[in-house]
């Protein structure tokens, strides 16, 4: 796959070709989608953005680690720029021979994109308050999906 950030809609056909060969019997998948809440609040679109080049290098090792880990081929892309309710603003794909490594390369890719990747999200709010989070403070149980 080609870059990690990307400022159009992802599409995961080729997250899935690149991660399929003859000899993976098992593709595990994770897609984040803008939810239409936060913490109790209504929330009408987002905003993602980055400090791109530490982004990229940052994703780029976390893709690494998973590779050492498991004998995985892995894709992943991250939106940036406005989205609305329902858009794909995370995508992961591992494929393996073997099921158990595909999930546990996608979990793991997953959360430590969450964790380390320095993107940001301005959520706009029902209400018509906005503000800024940084999905990495927020560990596990924030961001999309």
């Amino acid at each position: 796959m080609g870059s990690f950030l990307t400022r159009t809609p992802i599409d995961l056909a080729p997250l899935l070709a690149a991660v399929s060969h003859p000899s993976h019997g098992g593709i595990a998948t994770f897609v984040g989608v803008v939810r239409d809440h936060q913490d109790g609040r209504g929330v009408g679109a987002l905003e993602y953005s980055a400090y791109e080049p530490m982004a990229e290098a940052e994703a780029a090792r976390i893709v690494a680690e998973a590779l050492a880990r498991w004998p995985v081929r892995i894709a992943v892309q991250h939106r940036l720029g406005p989205l609305t309710i329902g858009d794909v603003a995370v995508a992961v794909a591992a494929g393996s021979a073997h099921r158990g490594e595909a999930f546990d390369a996608c979990r793991y890719v997953i959360e430590e994109l969450k964790r380390r990747v320095p993107i940001w999200k301005k959520e706009s709010y029902a209400d018509g308050a906005v503000a800024w989070v940084d999905p990495t403070s927020l560990g596990a149980a924030g961001g999309p999906a």
